[in-house]
């Protein structure tokens, strides 16, 4: 069987991205646009184009396509912004920054994540994503951004990666206790001293590595 891939894409801009309140026309012609099958291991492509989470490996999985949308909406980000991700995963959501953004850096703990999105992101020709096999919370950059994607569930808002953050930019997290969890953005003041975090919706991924819960024992 063959797959209109194209079809399918218009489709799911269409009937699950835009009715999940995505609205900003650069991001659904982003969407539009990209060619998310080739971000896809061969097993699950396809199902690249339904309403569902895709395994990476690692207990990490690709988020769903409307998550993706309300992720790059919340951002809102313009082209001439700079933008850190973390967790790369396959690398779709990387080349979708990199479409609306002037640069990415992109972290992803997982060697053979990393190495398998750095191939893809080559193959389309995106050339402002650069992804670096890192763990996040041993990473060191003098570099800040105008906006950091977090593609992983925290426990606890991460204000330590406002370090990296410019004044007046902005921090996209899923955050709290599996299955009660919900999206936020961070905004951190013009001042650069203080953040304030604003609710968006309720959600749920897998942790980041490094940043699930402790494990709460009881007698």
């Amino acid at each position: 069987m063959t797959i209109d891939y194209a079809k399918a894409r218009e489709t799911m801009v269409e009937q699950q991205v835009r009715p999940w309140d995505v609205f900003q026309p650069r991001i659904l012609e982003t969407i539009a646009r990209l060619p998310r099958e080739r971000f896809v291991v061969e097993a699950h492509r396809a199902l690249a184009y339904a309403d569902v989470a895709l395994p990476l490996g690692h207990g990490e999985s690709m988020m769903k396509p409307v998550l993706e949308g309300r992720t790059l909406q919340a951002l809102s980000l313009t082209a001439g912004e700079a933008v850190l991700e973390v967790g790369t995963g396959s690398g779709y959501l990387s080349a979708c920054l990199g479409a609306l953004a002037r640069d990415v850096v992109s972290l992803e703990i997982h060697a053979d994540l990393a190495d398998a999105a750095r191939a893809r992101l080559q193959a389309e020709g995106i050339g402002n994503v650069r992804v670096e096999t890192a763990d996040v919370f041993g990473w060191e950059s003098d570099r800040t951004f105008d906006a950091i994607c977090v593609g992983g569930a925290v426990a606890t808002v991460p204000t330590a990666l406002l370090k990296w953050l410019r004044p007046g930019g902005r921090l996209f997290v899923v955050h709290g206790l599996a299955p009660a969890m919900e999206a936020a953005l961070v905004r951190h003041d013009e001042g650069g001293t203080g953040h304030r975090v604003e609710s968006l919706f309720e959600t749920e991924l897998p942790y980041l590595a490094g940043a699930a819960p402790t494990p709460q024992f009881r007698l």
